[in-house]
């Protein structure tokens, strides 16, 4: 499978979907004028990733400074296709980056870990 790199802009993040290494990972904000048009090609990649794995360890970078919530919804379907390989047999580590003193982006990521209890939640601070 092609990996899939999307550079940054001011309103997008950066996808950097390494499918060979299994490391994925969205850093940046997240406010697309149309969140499913610029989500739409990433979710159908990781359709079409996910069944091709078997008892693998994947790990899901995430470090989203601010997202709307356009950008909550389809986030919570990616985290819900992940927690659904990792139901199936696979393991699948959730690296929740957040600035240390940003409760919001913190507790949003707890959320994500309640729902989706079998992805393995690994909070990560940034100090600045």
């Amino acid at each position: 499978m092609q990996n899939l790199y999307i550079a940054p802009t001011s309103s997008t993040p950066e996808v950097n979907f390494q499918f060979d290494r299994h490391q994925l990972s969205l850093r940046g904000e997240s406010y697309p004028e149309n969140a499913h048009a610029f989500f739409g090609p990433i979710m159908q990649a990781i359709q079409a990733y996910l069944p091709t794995l078997h008892s693998t360890q994947v790990t899901l970078d995430v470090q989203l400074a601010y997202f709307n919530s356009s950008s909550t919804k389809v986030l919570l379907e990616l985290f819900s296709l992940f927690n659904d390989a990792a139901v199936a047999g696979n393991y699948v580590t959730l690296n929740w980056h957040y600035i240390e003193d940003d409760e919001t982006i913190l507790e949003f990521g707890q959320e994500v870990a309640d729902d989706f209890t079998a992805l393995d939640f690994n909070p990560c601070a940034l100090v600045e």
